[in-house]
């Protein structure tokens, strides 16, 4: 059964290797197959910094015991900026299309709105479809392209930024 919750310090490990088998999985990340390298410890450290920061928050798609996905949701105290989240999101291919993307979601929105949070934004890889159909179906809307934002297998691709008000 599926269960949307807060990240733990205690998952560490299962997030850090989920994160890990995601860059393997799909090119639609930011980092590559084994770019990702840092330890047990250095993860704990990174989840109790981010608990302690009332304007993040780290989501974790948790089925029967396993994780499948994040979403993780990043702002600042800065009195310009507070009011906004930029948002990473993942799950593992064997999950997609089963409704997880939409609890992350809307799960998030529940967490935005109590903590007064107005603008979700994101950006989403052009050809990463299956993505941008998510997102758009949850409310998001193209905000605008960056061209040739990143660099993969060997071709450019344009990052779209995408937002919701809420």
């Amino acid at each position: 059964m599926l269960k949307i919750r807060e990240i733990e310090v205690e998952d560490a490990e299962a997030y850090l290797s989920l994160y890990k088998e995601l860059n393997k999985e799909t090119d639609f990340r930011l980092y590559e197959a084994d770019e990702y390298n840092i330890s047990v410890e250095q993860q704990k450290k990174i989840i109790q910094d981010m608990l302690h920061n009332k304007r993040s928050l780290l989501l974790v798609a948790d089925w029967d015991g396993t994780l499948v996905g994040y979403l993780f949701a990043e702002g600042r105290e800065i009195n310009r900026i507070k009011h906004r989240v930029h948002i990473s999101v993942a799950i593992l291919q064997a999950y997609t299309r089963q409704g997880v993307g939409t609890k992350l979601f809307t799960a998030l929105e529940d967490w935005a709105r109590k903590n007064h949070i107005h603008r979700l934004e994101l950006t989403v890889m052009a050809n990463n479809e299956a993505g941008q159909a998510l997102y758009k179906k949850m409310g998001y809307e193209v905000e605008g392209i960056k061209r040739d934002s990143l660099w993969v297998n060997g071709c450019y691709i344009d990052d779209i930024y995408m937002a919701k008000m809420i």
